[in-house]
């Protein structure tokens, strides 16, 4: 479990780019950076990066370099995502363009989903992939306003869409989706679950999405009693991690459970057990999953496993 006072960084986490908040309601300030020695475009096209090398390596080129005039022309939107050491970083949507023709246009050789490139990237690298990724995601679907259908248009440097309806002129901003992620444990064991659609034999740890109105706290209780009819009592913050597919905040927590018995909902959960570290430790060796590699239930997991009981 986390030490007291240190902050766990997981994958698609510790991005330490400035986002320039009171600077890119500018667009003077904006156009200024983009043309400034040092700034680099990461184009995107259909929510994959593009790529070259083998192992893949994200392509992120000068602003100012061959490149540049091509991207910028076969972008939908492109979007300041912040400033670092060296310049600003820019996210071009390459997606109105056959795979093949941005690819091209970015000067890379294939496209792949950032999931497949987190074992070789550092969390902070990540994260700026993973930036990239859910807001060009946001503004792909939102063109329209939600309260009148007008069409909306960018602002703030890729931060803001504004309905173009006069009459209604709603400010639309890029919004997270907070989900809670627990590990349920009583008396040295814990409690997985096969979700609908997993191979048998396969468990994981329980999710599920805020509800309105309701704490963090709360959201687990209830996703644990719907699921698996557990009650749980003492719910411990953990950590946390940003996860852009599109615009989730994976919340992860320990939770103690009441009782042991178990009645899954059968929708959501097929199957639900409790795990001594022992059959945890035999569930793995046999070929079973602790989790993504670039998940945060992958640390909630191994995390538990490494206690002593």
């Amino acid at each position: 479990m986390t030490s007291p006072g240190r902050e766990t960084v997981l994958a698609y986490s510790g991005g330490l780019i400035d986002r320039a908040a009171s600077q890119r309601n500018d667009p003077g300030w904006i156009d200024a950076t983009l043309a400034r020695a040092g700034t680099r475009l990461i184009p995107m096209w259909r929510d994959q990066c593009v790529v070259s090398g083998e192992p893949a390596v994200p392509v992120i080129r000068p602003a100012a370099g061959p490149h540049q005039e091509a991207v910028l022309n076969a972008a939908a939107e492109v979007v300041f995502l912040g400033l670092d050491d060296h310049g600003g970083i820019f996210a071009a949507d390459l997606s109105p363009a056959g795979e093949s023709q941005a690819v091209q246009a970015a000067g890379g050789e294939r496209v792949l989903d950032v999931r497949s490139l987190v074992g070789t990237l550092r969390p902070a690298d990540a994260a700026l992939l993973g930036y990239a990724r859910g807001i060009l995601y946001w503004h792909r679907h939102q063109r329209y306003c939600g309260t009148c259908g007008f069409p909306t248009r960018s602002g703030h440097g890729g931060h803001l869409r504004t309905c173009q309806n006069e009459a209604c002129a709603r400010l639309h901003f890029p919004r997270v989706e907070p989900a809670v992620i627990m590990l349920v444990e009583r008396q040295a064991k814990c409690l997985l679950a096969r979700h609908k659609g997993s191979a048998a034999g396969s468990y994981s740890t329980l999710a599920g999405f805020v509800g309105v109105c309701e704490s963090l706290e709360d959201a687990v209780r209830r996703e644990v009693a719907e699921e698996t009819g557990v009650p749980v009592g003492t719910v411990t913050y953990l950590a946390s991690q940003g996860w852009p597919f599109p615009s989730g905040l994976m919340i992860g927590f320990r939770a103690a459970a009441l009782a042991e018995n178990v009645h899954v909902d059968g929708e959501e959960v097929i199957e639900a057990r409790w795990f001594s570290r022992g059959e945890l430790t035999e569930y793995a060796a046999a070929g079973g999953r602790l989790g993504r590699e670039d998940s945060i239930d992958r640390y909630l997991l191994h995390s538990w496993l490494e206690e002593a009981d």
